[in-house]
């Protein structure tokens, strides 16, 4: 299950490591660290920081990210919200006149 937080990813930096998904975002930056030489080669995904692709593949990646569909769905949820928004109309509501008088 993608969402399970307890599942295994494989570390993009070594590929020996192998760690819990609720950890990942930790390790990762330890081991960017810890692997200076990997992680230059490494580009970071517009659409989820934890995909970390070799620079060369990440057109492709781009294309064909999972990721990038909720960004897509987002935007679109948004944008019908706006026109909610502007369909809805403007209050007419007026206060009542004021009868007092503190002068």
């Amino acid at each position: 299950d993608v969402l399970d937080p307890e599942r295994l990813i494989q570390c993009p930096y070594n590929k020996y490591h192998r760690i819990r998904a609720c950890r990942f975002p930790y390790h990762l930056v330890k081991c960017q660290k810890s692997y200076p030489e990997v992680a230059k080669k490494l580009a970071t995904c517009p659409f989820n920081a934890r995909h970390l692709v070799p620079k060369a593949d990440l057109s492709d990646h781009i294309a064909k990210c999972n990721d990038k569909g909720f960004l897509e769905q987002d935007i679109v949820n948004q944008y019908s919200g706006f026109q909610r928004e502007q369909l809805n109309p403007v209050s007419t509501w007026q206060a009542p006149p004021c009868d007092e008088d503190w002068e």
